[in-house]
């Protein structure tokens, strides 16, 4: 089967969520079929990565993006009414590559990753599309602007809040026009189908999954890998991303000073690349590391006594919450953080939203190692049963039968 996959970042390398999940297809699919991949790199460091792709496809188009050129398209489409998201992806070289491509050669399937991808469909100058159209928005976008508008003051409430409305109403017409469509957990499929009651015959729910072999308790640190500290915990992910910068600052303001004072000696690690000058900032504080970018998580999962992940917006699968427990790491997250996952609070991790919970049960957890033991045992064997990147993907070589 030949397939075009268009994804809005470049699925390389996997080491943030929307790059986890859509180099994970692109690799399981390369398996049975030629898959001619056409994506955007925001970053002008990731541009090497055209060569680690090609393993996996038989063509591969990076286009460059300027974030503040994107932005300004982004408000530009918000103006002529329609949405920032999809006004900031659209890069007319990169309609020009997928055009070159459709006209070139007879697809079996297109599948976009996230629903930007779409608007490179409608607006095509091939008109015959005769492809299978599948849709994976992985989670509901629009979503998460009323999330930034909860979190915001006027005047950028009411633009988060039109942009939800616009975001939403496209998600609506891309679930009318396609094929198939995809989300990533059952509360996200829920959600969904709360603004868009029509068509639901056509979605379908593809969890996420984990390199278990990967990220596992057996994995042995280089003999020049960090030194451990007497407690540590750990938070990982893209420090540029609103949820996971927001969610370190509110636990180094409101939790971290407290639990500094019961254990003197404790760490707290903020892994991720891309660190916001706010995030930065954190490094102030006693104890508090901030690393930037690391060529390998696991040292620092290795590192970690407990990964806390504090976000108080989140939405789809926190592929952070997956790889810790895959790990064998007790995890403290917040409820957002687990509604896509749905581990069992209590047995395969622990669940705190209140500041004072969140500093009790981790207090708990650093004096009491049989109880860290317990809980990490039991969310290695949950990440296995329930997230392995082959067995979830199978459901999506039947959609594009």
């Amino acid at each position: 089967m030949n397939i075009l996959y268009l994804a809005h970042r470049i699925p390389y390398p996997p080491n943030k969520g929307d790059k986890i999940r859509s180099f994970n297809e692109v690799k399981y699919l390369s398996q049975q079929h030629n898959i001619d991949l056409v994506c955007l790199a925001d970053d002008p460091a990731d541009l090497q990565y055209k060569v680690n792709l090609e393993e996996y496809c038989q063509h591969v188009d990076v286009i460059p993006l300027n974030k503040t050129i994107a932005k300004i398209k982004g408000l530009l489409s918000l103006a002529g009414g329609g949405s920032i998201s999809v006004g900031y992806f659209y890069q007319k070289k990169m309609q020009q590559a997928i055009d070159q491509h459709l006209k070139k050669t007879s697809y079996d399937a297109i599948l976009c990753f996230s629903s930007t991808m779409a608007e490179y469909v409608f607006k095509s100058s091939v008109k015959d599309i005769s492809a299978r159209l599948i849709m994976d928005f992985c989670d509901v976008d629009s979503d998460k602007w009323l999330q930034y508008a909860a979190e915001a003051r006027f005047p950028m409430t009411q633009l988060y809040r039109l942009e939800q409305r616009r975001l939403a109403a496209y998600e609506c017409k891309i679930q009318r026009e396609f094929d198939r469509t995809i989300l990533i957990s059952a509360a996200e499929a829920h959600l969904f189908r709360q603004f868009s009651p029509d068509h639901l015959d056509k979605l379908s729910i593809i969890p996420n999954g984990v390199d278990h072999e990967f990220f596992t308790p057996n994995y042995a640190p280089p003999a020049s890998s960090l030194q451990p500290t007497a407690l540590s915990l750990v938070f990982t992910g893209a420090m540029d991303y609103h949820a996971n910068i927001d969610g370190v600052i509110w636990f180094c303001e409101y939790i971290w000073p407290e639990l500094k004072l019961r254990f003197p000696d404790l760490t707290f690690y903020i892994v991720g690349s891309h660190p916001d000058p706010a995030v930065r900032d954190l490094a102030k504080n006693d104890g508090v590391i901030v690393t930037g970018f690391v060529e390998d998580i696991r040292e620092y999962y290795a590192l970690a006594d407990i990964c806390v992940v504090p976000l108080r917006m989140a939405r789809g699968v926190q592929n952070k919450v997956l790889e810790a427990m895959s790990m064998g790491k007790a995890v403290v997250a917040t409820a957002k953080a687990n509604a896509g996952i749905q581990a069992e609070d209590g047995k395969q991790l622990l669940i705190a939203d209140d500041v004072d919970i969140f500093i009790d049960k981790i207090t708990a957890l650093l004096n009491d190692q049989n109880k860290r033991v317990a809980l990490s045992s039991a969310a290695r064997e949950f990440v296995i049963e329930k997230y392995d990147w082959n067995r979830n993907l199978q459901l999506l070589e039947v959609l594009l039968q």
